[in-house]
């Protein structure tokens, strides 16, 4: 498919490169150029998660009163299919593969499965149900969950978090107005504003009540503050406070003015039609889609309002058919960020820099570039138009994550004529605006500035753990690492600020948090390549430490890993079995110092080279992606194939390059 492969002439050439790196190499190109994609040329993997989203595409389903359709049941059966492969020995479902089965997925599940028509007798249900009350039972379930569950009279709406739509009426001067959540959480939480303020009620199939999982003794309910909440002890405290607001506002229902809640509810639905404009379904992610699909319902509009068709024909296209398995549904698409990695992968591992398969991925990475203000716009009202989403189309959250990513490998293609122009304008428009997104304290967040107001956290509905998007230290490394690509270093005060801000977050072992991958590798990683890139030198007591912990926690196989759980357990932190992707991370905080001749690099190698299949690619079966700490995971699948490739291109650009070590030229 690719004849420019076989030509030996399409490769930069160098003297010294190992050959058994060199030809882990090439087959490593030849498999991931064989996945882009013939009609445009971007790159886009299976996004996988747990299985809550296929129990909430159930639940859609049946509250939209469409599991009669013969259309319909059977996705329901395919969906319910899945989720019962997913099931573990203990009977529950987890939230990260290979990880403890966890009360909210694996309640979701065995409801979902219930409301397919499964016999609560089923012997995979029982399992479910022994599971459920050794997790601590129904009352342990998350907000969220509580919700769906009051949307057809299973749960008191009383021990539901209040989501009062007069929210938006908050100006955005105001200490507590929707821009300071995150994004994502607007995108969550207006729609259900929307239908906690109609609390509708759908209605029941025979088999899909709970009462089982009510044995003798327990309540119907709890209220909001009570046994999940676990609110501290002691006078005063903010999440007690939001606690006793949240029953000073149910109190409230039905009594104060008509016409603030008729005018907080236009608000609302106005916020919410106009976000589902230039994008594939409201912020382009499952919940935001699923909630939008549930307020339209509420509002009383018919099933063919045009905004319901939409989003749930977005919603759709998430399913994967696995066959005789079922589906699976993905939380949403990642064609920016896969596409622009996998452009840096190859040039990087030594594809000519105007091979027409980068061309082609750069011009479709131009043509989605945003240049409509966003939500973003609110909070830094003078920063230029640019940037890119996550997904194919999601024109009101630019992230600063993928921007800085794009921004990497455009520079990596070479390109003419009127193609270049476009490259470099578009190139100074995003890098201007990442500029203007830098947060007062230094660093940068995933979609806003200074969106980092600690007592958001404490409000009732907020046990997603994502109400608010501080900077981290993942990104603001990886906007770093542009910075040093056109110069920058520590003599800008933006680089200043950034830099101390980095070194305030490392951890007292050396290691980095990790906000948007496993964990403390990723971070890790990412906070050496920041700094050396914008010229700190490697011998810095920061960096040295970093590497000290690296070296601390490899594996005896050459590899590195680290798994999910430590979000809630620090110090499981690199402990996990090696992974190509985790393993790739470690190595290239150490090429970014220029390490080359160590016995840690030499071990890494080993490992990604054992460990490649015949194909070219690896097999990965931990999640090494993170959506919302502690709640929510991803698996991207290329992760395990672009990430190595990257590694042994910058090792072997190294050796050819041993001169210029610590400083990595990165322009073509």
């Amino acid at each position: 498919m690719f004849p420019s492969l076989e030509n030996p002439s399409s490769f930069v050439e160098g003297d010294g490169i190992d050959w058994e790196i060199k030809e882990a190499s090439l087959r490593a190109q030849r498999w991931l150029l064989d996945k882009q994609k013939v009609e445009d040329g971007h790159w886009v993997a299976d996004l996988r998660a747990d299985t809550t989203l296929e129990s909430d595409m159930i639940m859609l389903y049946v509250l939209l009163g469409w599991e009669d359709r013969p259309a319909v049941r059977e996705k329901i059966r395919r969906l319910a299919a899945w989720i019962l492969t997913q099931q573990q020995e203990d009977g529950g479902w987890w939230t990260f593969r290979n990880g403890a089965s966890e009360i909210s997925a694996t309640f979701k599940a065995y409801w979902a499965l219930k409301l397919a028509g499964y016999s609560a007798q089923d012997s995979r249900l029982v399992k479910a149900r022994e599971c459920i009350f050794r997790l601590g039972g129904i009352h342990k379930v998350n907000s969220y969950t509580k919700f769906y569950l009051a949307l057809f009279g299973l749960y008191d709406w009383a021990g539901v978090p209040a989501i009062p739509p007069e929210i938006m009426l908050f100006p955005n001067w105001f200490y507590f107005h929707i821009f300071e959540m995150s994004s994502w959480t607007r995108g969550i939480v207006i729609p259900l504003s929307i239908v906690w303020s109609q609390r509708p009620k759908a209605p029941l199939p025979e088999n899909g009540g709970i009462d089982e999982l009510f044995p003798e003794g327990t309540p119907a309910w709890i209220p909001v503050g009570g046994e999940h909440l676990n609110p501290p002890e002691g006078f005063f405290s903010w999440r007690k406070l939001f606690i006793e607001l949240d029953a000073f506002i149910k109190d409230m229902e039905g009594i104060g003015p008509y016409f603030i809640r008729t005018w907080s509810l236009r608000k609302a639905e106005r916020w919410m039609l106009e976000h589902n404009e230039h994008s594939d379904g409201l912020a382009a992610i499952f919940p935001a889609m699923l909630n939008t699909i549930l307020a339209i319902k509420a509002l009383g509009y018919p099933d063919d309002h045009p905004v319901l068709q939409k989003n749930l024909r977005e919603l759709e296209k998430f399913f994967i058919d696995r066959g005789e398995d079922g589906l699976e549904v993905q939380p949403c698409f990642s064609p920016i960020w896969d596409t622009a990695i996998s452009v840096l992968a190859l040039a990087e591992s030594g594809l000519r820099a105007d091979h027409s398969a980068l061309v082609r991925a750069t011009r479709w990475m131009l043509d989605r570039e945003i240049k409509i203000p966003g939500d973003w716009r609110v909070k830094n009202t003078t920063g230029p138009l640019g940037g890119w989403a996550f997904e194919y189309e999601n024109a009101f959250y630019p992230d600063i994550d993928d921007t800085a990513m794009v921004l990497l490998a455009l520079r990596r293609v070479k390109l003419e004529g009127p193609l270049a122009q476009a490259r470099e304008k578009a190139f100074l428009r995003g890098l201007n605006w990442l500029l203007s997104m830098q947060s007062s304290d230094g660093g940068w967040a995933a979609f806003d500035v200074d969106n980092s107001k600690w007592i958001f956290t404490q409000i009732p509905f907020a046990d997603h753990n994502a109400m608010i998007d501080p900077p981290t230290a993942d990104i603001t490394a990886r906007v770093l690492e542009v910075l040093g690509l056109v110069g920058y270093d520590r003599s800008y005060p933006c680089v200043q600020r950034a830099v101390e801000f980095l070194k305030r977050e490392q951890e007292a072992d050396g290691s980095w948090y990790g906000r948007w991958g496993v964990n403390y590798l990723y971070g890790t990683w990412q906070a050496v390549r920041g700094l050396t890139c914008i010229g700190e030198n490697p011998r810095d007591p920061a960096i040295q430490n970093a590497l000290a912990w690296l070296r601390s926690v490899q594996q005896p196989d050459g590899g590195w890993g680290e798994r999910c759980d430590t979000y809630d357990d620090p110090s499981r932190k690199g402990l996990g079995p090696s992974t190509p992707s985790q393993t790739a991370w470690a190595l290239m905080a150490f090429l970014s110092c220029g390490i080359l001749d160590d016995p840690a690099v030499e071990k890494g190698l080993y490992y990604l080279l054992s460990t490649q299949r015949p194909d070219g690619t690896w097999d990965e079966t931990e999640f090494t992606g993170t959506g919302f700490p502690k709640v929510f995971y991803l698996e991207y699948t290329y992760y395990r194939h672009y990430f190595p490739l990257l590694a042994l291109g910058m090792y072997q650009r190294m050796t050819r390059h041993s001169s210029s070590r610590t400083k990595e030229p990165l322009f073509t």
